[in-house]
């Protein structure tokens, strides 16, 4: 990790890259399992779980920065209420004939899971200074 690298680019790169990958593998299971309907499905899918943990992941940041002491509690506001706007989609869009509903929610929870796993990832490896080591001299 570079000393300019902050988590958040961490996080979004590691996280975001993970994401995709399942999320094409899921496009190209998608497609061959429903064809075109389930193609589309899975793009949708991905690009929803994308934008959502991405805007989560900079208001994140944004709390980390101006106010640290608050970062678990709003971490958990912020995941429980992408959690919950992607399984109201999933409703929203139960009986749509646009695309595959089972492909876009089955891409929903495999991108989610992935992003999630990414992001336990990065966090558990990079090592974070908590402490300004240059603030005491």
């Amino acid at each position: 990790m570079k000393p300019a690298d902050s988590i958040d680019s961490i996080v979004l790169t590691r996280a975001g890259g993970a994401t995709g990958v399942v999320g094409v593998i899921c496009m190209i299971a998608g497609w061959l399992i429903a064809g075109t309907a389930g193609l589309i499905g899975a793009v949708i899918a991905t690009a929803i779980v994308v934008i959502f943990f991405t805007i989560g992941q900079f208001f994140l940041g944004r709390v980390l920065r101006s106010n640290p002491q608050m970062a678990l509690t709003v971490a958990l506001m912020i995941y429980l209420l992408k959690v919950g706007a992607l399984f109201i989609f999933i409703i929203i869009f139960a009986d749509t004939t646009l695309f595959d509903t089972k492909v876009f929610a089955a891409t929903i929870i495999a991108c989610t899971l992935a992003w999630t796993a990414a992001e336990m990832w990065v966090f558990t490896t990079t090592k974070v200074l908590y402490v300004d080591p240059e603030a005491g001299s």
